[in-house]
């Protein structure tokens, strides 16, 4: 990563006593400094060589100050850039600045114009370096298919890693938001494992799992005698889990007097046991999480405000697996590989129709039910592929159940709405050729080679195109003679 002294700083100006006298002062300051005498040589400089700040005249031969900026801006030059003007031209230095300059100085560079300059120039590297740092992790997090524990390589997924990343060196509370089986207590253990305490413990506590009492003495611990049955004191999860990280999930399930007491331990970096008297201080980080909708949870009163302001200092929104319809086939073959080894067995892959049973099923249950759906098809199937008999739950196959309505945007085409259609019938029948082709109202031949067009289609763009896929709408009955999809406005 460059250092705020190793970015080069490029004077480009026509007058020899301005670009001498800056060049002293800044290698003074410790900079590495080129010189460019007029507009074009100073582009050509950029385009060959890495400089943090470049320093242009708005008055300048071949190229002036404006000009140099917008060609910059064009290549995608990401040098910070300020401009040096003259009293006559403030106006369009200022122009400039509308047009992405960093700042603006006027000549004549007195000692308090140079006081400024040297005060604005590792400012701006600084700006420099945090967006070229930005952009290598843009790049890097863009190849990615796993992060930690994590699976996906989706725009929303990518945009989760960005956020760990960011949020991950702070000491800023986190609250993950999300639907359940998207995988929350993977993305806590991720910006643990990529935070200061990653040597310090993580301690994962289920608020929704355990009745009050047992709750509150799982995080604040008691005294010997503070209740029948306590021979011996006890830690809780704030004290277990000190310096390192504590993960509440489920938290808006908590009873709202113990949320008074959280909220407390949260302000004061204290707990006291059940039964004690002192106070105990703690160093965690808290990372909570939560299924139930917000706005509502705190309308009835179910999360108090205050405590989920103190949580919720960086949100992270989970997207549930049918906003990511393109990581599914990602996540299948990982899941197909692991239990294929846990199991002992040979199976390879999936056929085309439990593929197209798997990318358009709504999965309600997120990753969680995705994971647990392939670990049952392995177990059950016979040969080296899974089919759709044996990752269709039973439940589905013999319910005959189609979705009541096929969600189409507004806009959509004609063709993708039959996809929709086509796709969330085969998958509604588990798999059914039969039966789906009856529903649909066409033959078995001409649903299969529907299907295999489709299935085509999702292969060759490596579900990028499946990523625009509306969600499905909840299974429900539907008339066999009227299987048509509806618009929803």
């Amino acid at each position: 990563m460059t250092t705020k002294h190793q970015a080069k700083i490029l004077i480009a100006d026509d007058e020899r006593s301005i670009t001498d006298g800056l060049s002293a002062i800044l290698s003074d300051e410790g900079y590495a400094v080129d010189v460019a005498v007029d507009g074009q040589k100073a582009l050509e400089r950029l385009s060959s060589d890495a400089y943090g700040v470049v320093l242009a005249d708005l008055k300048m031969p071949k190229l002036d100050g404006l000009a140099l900026l917008k060609e910059m801006q064009e290549r995608e030059i990401h040098t910070e850039c300020i401009i040096i003007t003259g009293q006559a031209t403030v106006d369009s230095a200022v122009q400039a600045m509308r047009q992405g300059a960093y700042d603006y100085i006027e000549k004549p560079l007195n000692s308090e114009k140079l006081t400024r300059l040297k005060a604005l120039i590792p400012k701006a590297v600084d700006k420099f370096i945090v967006k070229q740092t930005n952009r290598a992790l843009t790049s890097e997090l863009a190849n990615l298919t796993h992060y930690g524990e994590l699976t996906g390589q989706s725009e929303q997924m990518r945009s989760v890693y960005q956020l760990i990343e960011a949020v991950a060196p702070s000491t800023a509370s986190v609250i993950i938001l999300g639907e359940s089986g998207t995988g929350k207590e993977l993305v806590a253990r991720a910006l643990h494992a990529k935070s200061d305490r990653d040597t310090g413990p993580f301690f994962a506590l289920n608020c929704a799992a355990l009745p009050k009492d047992i709750l509150e003495n799982e995080l604040f611990g008691h005294e010997k005698g503070a209740f029948t049955g306590s021979t011996n004191e006890k830690q809780g999860a704030f004290e277990l889990a000190h310096g390192g990280t504590i993960f509440l999930d489920e938290v808006a399930e908590m009873p709202t007097d113990i949320q008074v007491k959280l909220l407390r331990a949260l302000e004061s970096r204290q707990v006291r046991r059940l039964g004690g008297k002192k106070e105990i201080s703690v160093d965690i980080r808290v990372v909570a999480a939560t299924n139930k909708d917000l706005e509502k949870a705190l309308a009835e009163g179910e999360l108090r405000e205050d405590l989920y302001y103190r949580l919720a200092v960086v949100p992270i929104y989970l997207p549930p697996l049918r906003e990511r319809v393109g990581d599914i086939r990602l996540l299948a073959n990982e899941f197909l590989l692991r239990y294929s080894r846990q199991n002992n067995k040979k199976v390879t892959g999936f056929d085309d129709a439990a593929w197209e049973w798997i990318l358009s099923y709504n999965w309600p249950g997120n990753v969680r039910e995705l994971k647990n759906a392939v670990e049952r098809a392995v177990i059950m199937c016979r040969g080296t592929t899974i089919g759709a008999a044996d990752i269709v739950p039973r439940h589905l196959r013999a319910s005959g159940e189609v979705p009541a309505v096929v969600s189409v945007r507004v806009g959509s085409s004609l063709a993708d709405a039959k996809k929709q259609l086509v796709l969330r019938t085969f998958a509604s029948t588990g798999g059914d050729l039969e039966r789906s082709a009856k529903l649909l109202g066409t033959s078995t031949s001409e649903l299969r080679g529907e299907l295999s067009r489709l299935l085509s289609a999702n292969g060759n763009d490596g579900g990028a195109r499946a990523e625009k896929r509306p969600a499905a709408a909840p299974a429900g009955k539907a008339k066999k003679e009227e299987p048509k999809a509806k618009k929803r406005r």
